[in-house]
């Protein structure tokens, strides 16, 4: 099973008010496990970087003038994806850009049931819990040191890594050492003493018998009789 983990980097929250994708990065999971095989590309959005938005990812206006625009690499991006499953953090809000730049572009836009969102996935698994893409990384281990700031590659690479762990890491099975397995025993198997114990007795003694006989004559017209 083959799916894209991906992330995007915007200028805002709202591409119905003008906010543009400036960032994509996308890795292929092959049966949860990440594979070499990623895309990464900058765009230019054609319109200025608010300040709040270049704090969280660190590209300004200037920079992304030099790179080519989301109709310009719409045919990479598409043919990357195939039909593959689409998953992301919070994943409606990355579909959303996507989908406003492809329909925009007169692009048939991707279907909901193409998304997988990791961080649904993850409040189902940690009600309660901080399940932001550093928090999963903490609670799964998961070195997340270069994440200074969100670059759409970077995240989908650690988003990568935490999906595999929310669907239950390198081995889902419960078959550790099944037959077939290329799972070597380490070391000389020794013997397992097993302790049997004396069985209980379990049928009634004649003092529970005589008792029981005593409370059926308690009752009046009893089947026991």
């Amino acid at each position: 099973m083959r799916e894209v983990v991906f992330d995007t980097e915007t200028t805002g929250f709202d591409p119905f008010n003008g906010d543009r994708v400036v960032e994509i990065g996308c890795v292929i999971v092959e049966d949860y496990l990440p594979t070499t095989e990623v895309y990464h590309t900058y765009i230019n959005p054609e319109r200025d970087m608010p300040s709040s938005a270049e704090q969280v990812h660190g590209l300004s206006e200037e920079f992304l003038k030099g790179h080519p625009t989301f109709s310009e690499i719409i045919a990479d991006f598409r043919d990357f994806c195939g039909d593959m499953k689409l998953v992301a953090h919070n994943a409606e809000f990355d579909m959303k850009f996507i989908n406003w730049e492809m329909k925009n572009l007169g692009f048939t836009v991707f279907p909901a049931s193409r998304a997988v969102d990791t961080l649904s996935i993850a409040r189902r698994k940690f009600p309660g819990a901080s399940n932001t893409l550093d928090a999963l990384c903490k609670r799964f281990s998961i070195d997340n040191s270069n994440r200074v700031k969100h670059g759409a590659l970077l995240d989908a690479e650690l988003l990568a890594e935490v999906y595999l762990e929310l669907m239950g890491g390198r081995q889902t099975g419960f078959g550790l050492a099944s037959e077939g397995s290329n799972i070597e025993t380490v070391g000389p198997e020794a013997p397992i003493e097993k302790i049997r114990r004396t069985p209980r007795p379990h049928s009634a003694s004649q003092e529970e018998l005589d008792s029981h006989k005593a409370f059926i004559k308690t009752i009046e017209n009893s089947l026991w009789d």
